[in-house]
């Protein structure tokens, strides 16, 4: 497998993931050989992170336009490990790696239902106020809450190890 920057054990890193959310390849983010369109998973990653920070409960106050915080994109990228296929039910695994005084670095995992890695990916989310564009520091509850899936990954690892 290849060496990805952001991934020092692929089996520890892998193992430490809890949440995913399922995508069924579409047709219209196919090439025309039947491969996953490479832009595609980015919108995949982007469908995950939202289920995710609705599990930790944090897009409620994001969504509430009587709020000064939101959570920009900083930086995405992604590592593709093996052709998808039009028709694949892929599980998009997200766990928060990193936690910054303003930002969070995310992890992503695409696999098959056989848990075969097909694609990875890491990004960083920025909470910033609407008004201003500034960065605004997370929440002693916010932060909490992140630290405490980082802490709820690495028992996970353990486990799984």
């Amino acid at each position: 497998m290849a060496r990805i920057a952001y991934i020092e054990n692929m089996k520890e890193w892998s193992d430490s993931f809890h949440f995913a959310h399922s995508v069924s390849v579409r047709f219209s983010e196919t090439d025309m050989f039947g491969h996953l369109n490479n832009t595609v998973p980015f919108t995949y990653f982007e469908e995950a992170r939202i289920e995710y920070l609705k599990a930790i409960s944090f897009m409620a106050d994001w969504l509430n336009p009587e709020h000064d915080r939101i959570p920009v994109v900083a930086d995405l990228q992604c590592d593709f490990l093996a052709q998808v296929y039009f028709g694949e039910e892929l599980l998009i695994h997200v766990k928060a790696h990193s936690i910054g005084n303003s930002s969070v670095d995310i992890h992503y995992k695409g696999t098959r239902q056989d848990d075969t890695i097909v694609f990875t990916g890491r990004g960083t989310i920025v909470q910033i106020s609407r008004h201003t564009g500034k960065p605004v520091f997370w929440s002693e509850q916010q932060k909490n809450k992140l630290e405490a899936e980082k802490l709820q990954h690495a028992a996970h690892a353990c486990s799984a190890g």
